[in-house]
């Protein structure tokens, strides 16, 4: 096989570049990785600068060397294709690693429980006991959404919340949800699975604490200034819309009249978003504690993240292909049956291409320690602050209105809080996190309407108790 090639590349999930042999436990570590995640090409006789220095000594000895201390570290024992490779008169030794079917491999000298490593962009990352069970998992097929719950009993899972769910789909029948994996048959005794958990469980909270929703609106480019949150608890299909409800409360919307019928103009990429927003909550690894779903909203960007590494064998550049694997069966079943999923595997190259025709910078999944982000970037126009529906103003307009006046942050705080209607003073304080009246409120209020960007609801009584805000249209 050829591998001069790789030397024009950067280090990463599937490649690295170590000088010599003089760190054995770390050169194990990374073919430990390979195996037990996607596979790799390990290149001996590189600098991490890429230049090329060779084997030191016999490169066949070496080969040798190499191969007993493979022999000697792995387990289960681990047969990599190791090859001499000659290049600018020296000679490099390239270890080639598949994704392996006996994982976890692991380091002898470290146990089963302390050397297994998996790996994370160019890192070998050690990998935690719930980590280690889903490596086994994913040899048998068998998904963590898929076991039983011996704890429960039928009665556990929600079954108005499943017909509810199905009403636009097609009548059910309680022997579906055995259909459907929410319940199974354990020795006689139907009991839900920790997916029917997961989807319609009444008690899911009691048993997964940590799958809920975290969704978080900054303001700004930085994860610093928090203006809005919410925690989503629901059934998993209900929490899709209750995520874009969220997003197209801080986005901004204008209105289209160019065709017959009206139509909303958002500024952030909805088709985009709502296929990030189903492949988190379809792939994420439910097995790990303390690690919700999070999506962040800033100024330029929308950040889904997920709990849980890309499954052995897929690399990101697999995802952009339209390779997928699943991680849990019975939710991604679920979707497919409630049509929120299309078809397998096309989820994230159809963000790739919504972006590319709306001109979108192309979005970007990254692996962030034990998690999965997917960064969606907004376009260069969108701003902090409402955009007001009017028919006679265009978005144009009103970007240039807001620039022409300057506002201050909390000037354009106020506005984008009173884009969903009239709020009182105390309805305001309370959006913006403030306990009283600071003089830079009354400030950036006055303001406001001195501009005549926001007008009282009762104009001849300022101080009435049931005054109120709104944008002026």
């Amino acid at each position: 096989m050829k591998f001069n090639h790789l030397l024009q590349s950067q280090e990463g999930k599937t490649l690295e570049f170590k000088r010599d042999l003089s760190s054995p436990e770390n050169i194990m570590k990374t073919l430990v990785a390979f195996a037990n995640t996607a596979g790799g090409i390990l290149l001996i006789g590189v600098e991490n600068d890429h230049t090329v220095i060779g084997i030191p000594g016999n490169p066949l000895d070496e080969e040798e060397r190499l191969s007993n201390m493979i022999a000697d570290s792995i387990a289960p024992r681990l047969i990599p294709n190791i090859e001499l490779v000659p290049s600018k008169n020296l000679t490099l030794l390239a270890v080639e690693v598949f994704p392996s079917q006996l994982r976890p491999h692991y380091l002898k000298q470290k146990g089963e429980q302390q050397g297994v490593f998996v790996r994370l962009g160019s890192t070998n990352r050690q990998a935690d006991l719930p980590l280690i069970e889903e490596l086994k998992r994913t040899v048998t097929g068998k998904g963590f959404d898929e076991l039983p719950m011996l704890e429960a009993d039928a009665a556990d899972i929600d079954f108005q919340a499943v017909t509810e769910a199905f009403r636009s789909v097609r009548s059910l029948a309680e022997n579906d949800m055995v259909k459907l994996r929410l319940l199974t048959s354990v020795q006689g005794r139907l009991v839900p699975t920790v997916g029917g958990m997961l989807l319609f469980g009444k008690r899911r909270d009691h048993f997964f604490p940590d799958a809920w929703i975290q969704c978080g609106r900054f303001i700004g480019t930085e994860k610093v200034d928090i203006f809005d949150h919410i925690d989503i608890n629901v059934s998993l299909p209900v929490a899709v819309d209750e995520i874009m409800t969220f997003l197209k409360k801080h986005a901004m919307r204008s209105a289209d009249f160019s065709e017959i019928r009206r139509r909303d103009v958002w500024s952030i990429p909805l088709t985009i978003l709502r296929e990030a927003i189903i492949n988190a909550i379809v792939h994420a690894d439910y097995s790990q504690r303390g690690a919700p779903i999070r999506i962040v909203f800033l100024d330029d960007r929308i950040e889904i993240e997920n709990p849980g590494i890309l499954l052995p064998g897929l690399t990101i550049e697999d995802m952009k292909q339209g390779m997928s694997k699943i991680r849990n069966h019975v939710i991604a079943r679920l979707f497919r049956e409630l049509d929120l999923i299309e078809q397998w595997g096309t989820g994230v190259r159809r963000m790739f291409q919504e972006a590319e025709q709306q001109g979108l910078p192309e979005p970007e999944i990254v692996e962030i320690g034990m998690r999965i982000r997917t960064i969606i970037y907004l376009a260069e126009t969108t701003r902090v602050g409402p955009v007001v529906e009017q028919s006679g103003h265009t978005r144009a307009h009103d970007e240039a209105h807001d620039e022409a006046h300057d506002l201050s942050k909390t000037e354009k705080l106020i506005l984008q809080a009173c884009q969903d209607g009239p709020l009182s003073v105390s309805q305001l304080l309370n959006v913006l996190g403030y306990k009283s009246r600071t003089g830079h409120f009354k400030k950036a209020l006055s303001r406001l309407l001195e501009l005549e960007l926001l007008v009282r609801t009762v104009p001849d009584a300022p101080r009435s108790k049931k005054q109120k805000y709104r944008i002026n249209a």
